[in-house]
């Protein structure tokens, strides 16, 4: 297509962007998905090739080249930055699997543990029930509600070193209550 205009210009005007689009974007596609073997980041690719251009139409120079030569390169250096950072993502997850070793199975599917876990979860609100509620209050906003001491603090509106102290009592306490696990 022979713009009448010249070519910068023309690519900040809606209709001779368009005309660009409509002249170009099949080939941008062409060569995106060459690089990428996907449609759907092919076309992602394209939109941001022309969404560049849109947004800064003085970067492209007719002294330098054709514009169908410069939207195929650009889209062809975006597809293969994808494509890069594809492989960076898979490597690393391989690494990950690597490292993390098998996965262990669910205490669901280990009746032993879960058997030990609900006993040993009866001791320990056995032994919560022995503290006083204060002490309870801040053991159970701390190590169960997920609180810091500051936070339970603030919780029970108490001073900060009244809360430490009671979440310090309260596990002496359980320790003194709980048997030891061989």
């Amino acid at each position: 297509m022979v713009y009448n205009v010249p070519m910068t210009s023309g690519l900040t005007d809606p209709d001779g962007f368009r005309n660009a689009f409509a002249d170009h974007h099949r080939k941008v596609y062409a060569a995106a998905f060459g690089v990428l073997g996907d449609a759907a980041l092919a076309q992602d690719v394209v939109q941001d090739v022309f969404l560049r251009l849109w947004r800064r139409p003085g970067s492209f120079d007719p002294a330098r080249g054709d514009l169908g030569t410069y939207l195929r390169l650009m889209g062809r250096s975006r597809a293969l930055d994808l494509w890069r950072e594809a492989q960076v993502r898979g490597r690393a997850a391989d690494r990950l699997k690597l490292v993390g070793g098998p996965a262990e199975p669910r205490i669901e599917e280990q009746p032993e543990p879960l058997f030990e876990r609900s006993e040993n979860g009866a001791a320990v609100r056995a032994a919560l029930g022995q503290l006083p509620e204060t002490q309870r209050e801040a053991l159970v906003l701390a190590y169960w509600g997920g609180l810091t001491a500051d936070q339970v603090a603030k919780r029970v509106q108490v001073p900060l070193g009244t809360a430490k102290s009671r979440i310090r009592l309260g596990l002496a306490r359980l320790r003194d209550e709980l048997p030891v696990a061989a």
